[in-house]
């Protein structure tokens, strides 16, 4: 009897800590000392995100109310009407029924769910149907098995994986709205501190946006399975103040370099199949079935947010891309190792 009391104990102790500790673990999970920022809904950079997460805390704090309000009478009913050595083994007095009870049971849980609706549908209006001002950026993100294309149309700009956007001054909000187009399947884009999960359908166009008031890199994630690599769908914003965002895009609207001592890697860059997949800005290359290669080398990353953009690693990913991101679409080229070292010395010269 002393072991089941005990065992008993012990599980409603672990009930009543795991919400605790749950909740201690999501807000640690943001980095420290970093410019990066993780996925954590509770840490808000944007107002729909803040919105979002105002709604989450409000639901959060009734769902606890009533866990408490529940696991107290458990706790009591347990307690005080628990089997005793002098009981008899006769049954309990029975209640065939109470109008009050009855009347709270329906009347409370419904006055809930009806709050709860109201405080969502309200959210969920001032999000989807904010007005888009004249001054927002405009962006069109297609989603790929596995990677994400961004395309500016006011500006000309056609990158991969790493979205840039100004910071948003509440005094002069300069908004970032996204168009969200799909290529092939189901994708959602969802970047938790700035705003919520949106999906991309073919066929379909959603939209969304984000005025994020910090700067910084904000890390996002393809939230719809898509594939085998869709784990391995990252995303990467980068939230710039106004001049280093008008920098990189005065930047982004260059062509591509042209470096002599690469000459070699180009060739081999454009006689063989990777020309059909990827765009140069400036070359023959024109194709869009993979990233756009012109600004390679002004992104931290390659194949998605899978590995950092260094020498070994885009060595790597040419010669063998199922080596980073098994189950990608990327073919391995089976080049000899001179035409490999000069593809990418060719590829480093795309700033």
């Amino acid at each position: 009897m002393l072991k089941r009391k005990s065992s008993t104990l012990r599980f409603f102790v672990q009930a009543i800590l795991l919400p605790f500790w749950s909740t201690i673990a999501v807000w640690a999970s943001k980095p420290k000392g970093s410019s990066a920022h993780g996925t954590n809904i509770f840490a808000p950079s944007s107002t729909p995100a803040k919105s979002i997460s105002d709604l989450s805390v409000f639901v959060l704090a009734i769902t606890g109310i009533i866990f408490a309000v529940v696991f107290t009478l458990l706790i009591y009913s347990v307690v005080k009407f628990r089997a005793r050595a002098t009981d008899s083994g006769r049954e309990p007095a029975q209640v065939y029924g109470s109008t009050q009870i009855e009347l709270a049971w329906t009347i409370i849980p419904i006055l809930i769910v009806v709050v709860l609706f109201l405080a969502t549908a309200r959210v969920i209006h001032a999000v989807e149907d904010a007005p888009e001002p004249v001054g927002a950026v405009q962006v069109i993100a297609i989603g790929h098995q596995y990677w994400w294309e961004f395309r500016y149309p006011k500006l000309g700009i056609v990158t991969a994986n790493e979205l840039h956007i100004p910071v948003s001054d509440p005094s002069h909000p300069t908004p970032t709205f996204l168009q969200l187009l799909s290529a092939d399947t189901d994708h959602s884009f969802w970047v938790p501190e700035l705003a919520g999960k949106t999906d991309l359908i073919p066929n379909h166009p959603n939209r969304m946006w984000m005025d994020p008031q910090t700067t910084g890199i904000f890390l996002g994630q393809c939230a719809q399975y898509c594939g085998v690599q869709h784990a391995k769908m990252l995303l990467r914003v980068s939230v710039d103040e106004p001049e280093d965002f008008a920098a990189w895009a005065r930047a982004q609207q260059k062509p591509a370099v042209e470096d002599a001592d690469a000459i070699a890697g180009r060739r081999v860059f454009e006689r063989n199949a990777c020309m059909n997949c990827h765009r140069v800005d400036g070359t023959s290359a024109d194709g869009h079935f993979g990233p756009d290669l012109t600004h390679l080398m002004s992104r931290a990353t390659i194949a998605a947010g899978a590995a950092e953009n260094t020498h070994d690693n885009l060595r790597l990913w040419i010669q063998d891309p199922s080596a980073i991101k098994p189950g990608s679409l990327m073919p391995a080229m089976k080049l000899s190792d001179a035409d490999l070292d000069a593809v990418v010395s060719y590829m480093e010269t795309l700033h």
